[in-house]
């Protein structure tokens, strides 16, 4: 189909929480009955959406992916931008966080891998997640569904120049710690409290030469296995988990 849809209990509850206003339909499994979908019944009658029971193959028709038994369309002058924080927005937000987090991912062009992402970096308390323009997936139906909801609730923001940006975020006060699996500092041996971006490389190649000469401090992951990397996502979690270990570490 040609208008912009989200898919998934998750992403689309979240999207009926966090976005009513750009929801122009919903269109659920005729007969599911259950908990979940009732939940998502009931968001969208509170907020006055149209709701439409189809049968499955009307609603297979709808998306690709796995909808789970709803698809919410968006209405037609909603762009992508409109979930997106702005690269002036992120730094205008700075001075209002106290020790921010952020996730920087250098080039992640499978949407399955950004979604995971997302997910993860909102279930660590990201602030927000930082993507560059170019090279990276962007939101879409597969990242939202991925996210199961994050990519309603947390800030995505896109970058011209990342390499930039990274200069203006240190300038900010923010510390700029990437992952290289060619480094032998272990992550677990570095501070990762305070203002804090952790910058995660792209599938394969890692982190890009200007990337890794913005970052104040190279870690890797120790690996005791025969498989030398992990998932993008994966290793993100990892990384931020230690953060949310060491921070709540400095609070007691």
């Amino acid at each position: 189909m040609n208008k912009q849809a989200t898919y998934g209990i998750h992403a689309v509850k979240q999207l009926l929480k966090h976005r009513a206003s750009d929801v122009e339909e919903v269109f659920v499994l005729s007969g599911r009955t259950d908990g979940r979908m009732h939940e998502i019944v009931s968001l969208s009658e509170r907020q006055g959406i149209s709701l439409s029971p189809v049968d499955k193959k009307e609603i297979d028709n709808l998306v690709s992916g796995k909808h789970q038994g709803v698809v919410a369309i968006v209405k037609s002058n909603v762009t992508e931008s409109d979930n997106l924080m702005s690269e002036q927005q992120l730094y205008d937000h700075l001075s209002q966080i106290d020790a921010p987090l952020f996730l920087v991912l250098d080039g992640v062009t499978d949407p399955h891998n950004l979604g995971a992402c997302l997910r993860t970096a909102e279930a660590a308390g990201v602030n927000a997640v930082i993507i560059p323009k170019d090279k990276s997936a962007g939101l879409n139906p597969t990242v939202r569904k991925v996210a199961s909801g994050a990519a309603e609730s947390i800030p995505l923001v896109t970058v011209t120049n990342l390499a930039r940006a990274l200069e203006k975020l240190k300038a900010l006060g923010v510390w700029i710690v990437g992952t290289d699996d060619g480094t032998t500092s272990s992550i677990f041996q570095q501070e990762l409290t305070g203002s804090l971006a952790i910058v995660m490389g792209s599938e394969g190649k890692g982190l890009r030469r200007l990337t890794r000469e913005k970052c104040d401090f190279l870690v890797s992951i120790p690996m005791a296995g025969e498989i030398s990397s992990l998932n993008v996502s994966v290793a993100a979690g990892v990384a931020l988990f230690e953060a949310v270990r060491q921070r709540g570490d400095s609070q007691k």
